[in-house]
C-alpha cells in the first residue's frame, strides 16, 4: 500500500502561552486519527504524517484534525494540510534567491485557497522597499531583511483585506525547508 506523507501547518498556537497544544499530545491526536510516521518540528505547530488512504484530500485531512484538536484541547485551531510535492513546487518557484538569505528574511504565507489579485490592489509594494512580496500558488513570498517582526509588509499583508474568509499561515524559510526534507 503506497503511503503520502503531508504536513500539518497549525495557526497561532503556542504563542505568549496561550492555546497550549503540545507537540507529544499532537502526534497523538494525528495517530488517532490513523496517521503514521508522526513527527513534529519545533512548537509552533508543524507536524509530519504519513496516510495510507486512497486518494486524501489535504481540505478534508485539515477540517478532520481541527475538529480533533478542538474535541482534545477545547478551542478551534485553523489547520493547513500540504503535500510534500506541493512545499517542494513552492521552493522551486521562490522568486527570491533563497540560498543566499538567512532563513528569517524569506517567509511563506500558505493560504487555504489561492488568493485573488484583487486582494493585494491596495498595497503599494514600492513603498516598502527593501521589503518585497511575491504572490505564487496558494503562497505569499514575503522578503523582509531585517526580519519578520520587524516588517511593515508584513502588517500590510496580514490585515483583513487580505486574508479575509483565508485560512492563512507563514512559516519562515528555514521551516519551509525542514518540512520539505521532512516530507521528501
Amino acid at each position: 500500500m503506497t503511503t503520502r506523507k503531508f504536513a500539518a501547518l497549525l495557526r497561532g498556537i503556542n504563542v505568549g502561552g496561550a492555546r497550549k497544544v503540545p507537540m507529544a499530545e499532537l502526534r497523538q491526536v494525528l495517530e488517532g486519527l490513523g496517521h503514521g510516521d508522526v513527527q513534529t518540528y519545533l512548537q509552533s505547530g508543524n507536524a509530519v504524517f504519513s496516510t495510507a488512504r486512497t486518494a486524501p484530500d489535504p481540505t478534508a485531512l485539515a477540517r478532520e484534525l481541527e475538529a480533533a484538536i478542538e474535541a482534545r484541547f477545547g478551542f478551534a485551531v485553523p489547520c493547513l494540510v500540504v503535500d510534500g510535492a506541493y512545499l517542494r513546487a513552492v521552493a522551486d518557484a521562490c522568486p527570491f534567491p533563497a540560498a543566499e538569505l538567512e532563513g528569517k528574511q524569506l517567509h511563506a504565507t500558505f493560504f487555504s485557497e489561492q488568493p485573488g489579485a484583487e486582494r493585494f490592489a491596495g498595497i503599494d509594494g514600492p513603498s516598502y522597499l527593501p521589503e518585497e512580496y511575491r504572490v505564487g500558488d496558494r503562497v505569499v513570498y514575503l522578503y523582509a531583511p531585517n526580519g519578520l517582526g520587524r516588517s511593515k509588509l508584513a502588517e500590510v499583508l496580514a490585515r483583513p483585506a487580505v486574508v479575509r474568509g483565508i485560512d492563512v499561515t507563514s512559516r519562515n524559510w528555514n521551516t519551509v525547508v525542514k518540512l520539505i526534507e521532512l516530507t521528501g
